[in-house]
């Protein structure tokens, strides 16, 4: 009898323990079934967030109704290397006297603490500050640039008579401001109260450009004269063009890193002596008008006409098809090279 109930106990046992190992089972999984669609749920959420928040950070290279600040940086061997060119979204370099170039750098939304050298400006160069209606810092001008800047008016710190530089050293290739002392200036002249357009200057991708019928162009090489030449070297991995100079890497005085182009647009202009009262073989540049060139970003190379029709117009660059051309997000440099040297693209 005391067996026959044993086995009754045991199989009673086995029997709850089946039931309820099979409940909890059921239970288990379903709950893990629908915690993880919520989980894949929320995933596809952050994705979508990050996806936004990335698009959101990347064309705010250029967004908002903060005035852009255009500094005139000095490109001499002596000057080098730069500082703080990595924050601007558009440096353009042109030719001054001698055969050697400048460049136009244009930073917004940004805290820069360390930006140049610094040092005068070109006549031509106010046609790009006032496209981008921007406040411009300079260290000294040309008899013609001065003649512009007070013609049109152009909002501006001029390191010569204002202290809101500082110079490294001695010489002249050691001016140097920041973005706050900049700002700081422009609240001051009440530069601040115009405000730009919300509208970039010009059509910024978030995604990559795809240029059509363009070529593979992995190396460019620009001759500015018989002494200066600038030249980019294409990162596949990076996506980015790398800059030198003269053979040299451009890389940033500070934090030791390459600079680099993301978009690179070059633009073919007429340049001769510009006679003035100093008769120190200034240049003048024709930059109004048209003409040709080439769009090249991410390995790729399309030829291209730029138009601008008066000192403060837009420059309009567009594909032979007539359509405006689409920069890539990121840093784009506009080389305005002269004619009589033509540019290498391989």
């Amino acid at each position: 009898m005391k067996k026959s109930k044993l086995k009754i106990f045991i199989v009673l046992f086995l029997t709850f323990a089946i039931i309820g190992t099979t409940i909890f089972l059921i239970y288990y999984f379903r709950n893990k079934i629908e915690l993880t669609s919520l989980a894949n749920d929320n995933l596809d959420n952050q994705i979508d967030n990050v996806d936004e928040g990335v698009y959101e950070e990347k064309i705010n290279i250029y967004s908002g109704n903060t005035r852009p600040i255009a500094v005139s940086i000095d490109n001499e061997r002596a000057a080098w290397p730069h500082s703080g060119l990595q924050d601007a979204y558009m440096i353009y370099e042109m030719i001054i006297e001698g055969g050697e170039t400048r460049l136009l750098a244009f930073f917004q939304n940004k805290d820069t603490s360390k930006v140049g050298p610094i040092r005068s400006t070109r006549h031509y160069f106010v046609h790009y500050v006032m496209e981008h209606n921007a406040i411009f810092a300079h260290f000294g001008w040309s008899p013609k640039a001065e003649e512009y800047i007070k013609k049109y008016n152009v909002n501006n710190i001029n390191g010569i008579y204002d202290s809101y530089f500082w110079r490294v050293g001695y010489g002249y290739h050691n001016a140097f401001s920041s973005m706050e002392n900049i700002r700081e200036f422009a609240t001051k002249k009440n530069y601040l109260q115009v405000t730009s357009s919300d509208k970039p200057l010009y059509n910024y991708s978030a995604k990559s450009v795809e240029l059509k019928n363009a070529t593979d162009v992995n190396n460019i090489y620009i001759k500015y004269s018989n002494l200066h030449n600038t030249s980019y070297t294409y990162n596949a991995t990076d996506k980015v063009y790398y800059r030198y100079m003269r053979g040299v890497a451009d890389k940033d005085r500070e934090t030791g890193n390459h600079y680099y182009a993301k978009n690179i647009v070059i633009m073919y202009v007429n340049n001769y002596n510009l006679p003035d009262t100093e008769t120190k073989g200034r240049q003048e540049l024709e930059n109004i008008g048209t003409g040709t060139g080439y769009y090249l970003t991410e390995g790729k190379c399309i030829e291209i006409t730029w138009s601008k029709a008066s000192d403060k117009s837009k420059t309009y660059f567009k594909d032979l098809e007539g359509n405006e051309i689409t920069l890539n997000d990121g840093i784009t440099y506009v080389q305005l090279v002269p004619k009589d040297y033509p540019v290498t693209l391989n």
